[in-house]
């Protein structure tokens, strides 16, 4: 098991392969259809409401039901992979298979896939504090910032290579 601390730096991600088992602490990012996609306007305009550089971000939703991962390879998800990426976000959290395209911007940002056990219990209980900081209009799509002590995960993409 690889313990991993955000934010995340290069070293950390050149010395994950696929396969590895890895617990998350520290603050990570939420978003999903609604989000993302705003957010990555809002990065290439300049004007980012939160610092991405060595962030996780996990595809999800938060409710009072709690958080599990959606699908990645969603068109608005798996579209802000790369542009998120390239702004400095290290690692993404969700479910499912990308696509060779995305694998390559992954490689090319040193930047890393994980899915995460689609257990809402399990990783509710991995959360300590909940806020949102963007796109409240949203609802439960809002981005959120997550603070979270040991967060399971496994890496599912890494260095161009896939587990997929």
């Amino acid at each position: 098991m690889k313990i991993i601390r955000t934010p995340i730096v290069n070293q950390t991600i050149q010395d994950l392969k696929i396969g590895d088992r890895i617990l998350i602490s520290g603050t990570i990012l939420t978003g999903r259809d609604a989000a993302l996609p705003q957010l990555v306007k809002l990065l290439k305009e300049g004007d980012s409401p939160v610092d991405v550089k060595g962030a996780v971000i996990m595809h999800t939703a938060v409710s009072p039901a709690g958080i599990a991962p959606t699908s990645s390879n969603k068109t608005e998800i798996e579209s802000s992979i790369a542009p998120l990426s390239r702004a400095g976000v290290k690692m993404h959290i969700g479910k499912g298979a990308l696509s060779p395209d995305t694998v390559d911007s992954l490689n090319k940002y040193k930047s890393v896939f994980v899915v995460t056990p689609p257990a809402a219990a399990l990783l509710t209980s991995k959360m300590t504090s909940s806020n949102v900081v963007a796109f409240p209009e949203e609802g439960m799509e809002a981005l959120h910032s997550l603070d979270v002590l040991d967060f399971p995960g496994i890496v599912a993409v890494a260095h161009g290579k896939s587990i997929y």
